[in-house]
């Protein structure tokens, strides 16, 4: 049993998942939500509508996509509700569409809508009936994965997009639990691309233990690659340059 609060600070009763890891999910993403709104109110009108490390972007677009996000989640996980399949977006131009729209706002809307997207995320997910966790869902068309996948592509969103915020949070700041959630995600979604070389990956933490990753097919020739965690991290999201993990780290294809 977890209690969650929702972002405002408000609590909220009791609930119980079926899947056994999804208490851990649904509070990992409340503690990176409260820590996004914490962020995102500390900014200013100026603040807000400055570059963000995405290029392109402005902290207002990513703010904004952040926002459609979390009701793009509630989509899916309405479908898991309801066996009706609920994409995640209309289109990828609605999608495009509405967070250019939403990066024009102020920093008062742009910080409300954020809020209460998040709300209805949670509210969605707290609601969310046991056996529908494990219903499939399709943020992308043609993978379909399990409901409770949507928590962990949630808390991916919120952690590493407050990372691009560029306003005081960084991979190393980063909850040891999120950081192992994380790179488990990355290493996993990445060793299913054709087009990332074989790589063996040791990544060290902060208490001395370090784990090993293999990538790519078994016996081939692979890049070896160590550091900390959160600097592999940001490497293999390309958010850090390889070069801060020696000649040994090849350039990654882009993140999808």
């Amino acid at each position: 049993m977890v209690e969650l609060e929702s972002s405002a600070g408000r609590p909220r009763e009791r609930t119980t998942t079926a899947h056994p890891r999804t208490h851990d999910l649904l509070a990992a993403v409340q503690g990176a939500t409260n820590t996004l709104l914490e962020t995102v109110g500390a900014m200013d009108e100026v603040s807000v509508h400055a570059p963000s490390s995405l290029p392109g972007w402005s902290r207002a677009h990513v703010i904004s996509h952040l926002a459609r996000n979390a009701d793009g989640c509630v989509n899916l996980l309405t479908w898991a509700r309801t066996g009706v399949e609920h994409p995640m977006y209309p289109s990828a131009a609605d999608r495009d569409a509405d967070i250019a729209e939403g990066s024009h706002r102020n920093h008062r809307l742009l910080f409300e809508d954020l809020a209460a997207s998040s709300d209805r995320f949670f509210e969605a997910a707290r609601t969310l009936p046991q056996e529908a966790w494990h219903s499939l869902v399709a943020s992308v068309p043609g993978n379909p994965v399990p409901a409770h996948e949507v928590l962990r592509n949630r808390l991916l969103e919120v952690r590493v997009h407050m990372i691009d915020l560029d306003h005081g949070f960084g991979f190393e700041d980063m909850p040891r639990g999120d950081l192992e959630r994380l790179l488990n995600d990355a290493v996993r979604q990445l060793g299913g691309r054709t087009d990332v070389p074989p790589l063996s990956v040791t990544i060290d933490f902060d208490d001395g233990n370090s784990t090993v990753w293999e990538i790519g097919a078994p016996h081939s020739q692979r890049y070896r690659v160590r550091g900390r965690a959160e600097t592999v991290l940001g490497w293999l999201l390309g958010r850090t340059a390889p070069g801060t993990l020696g000649d040994s780290a090849p350039e990654l294809p882009p993140w999808l």
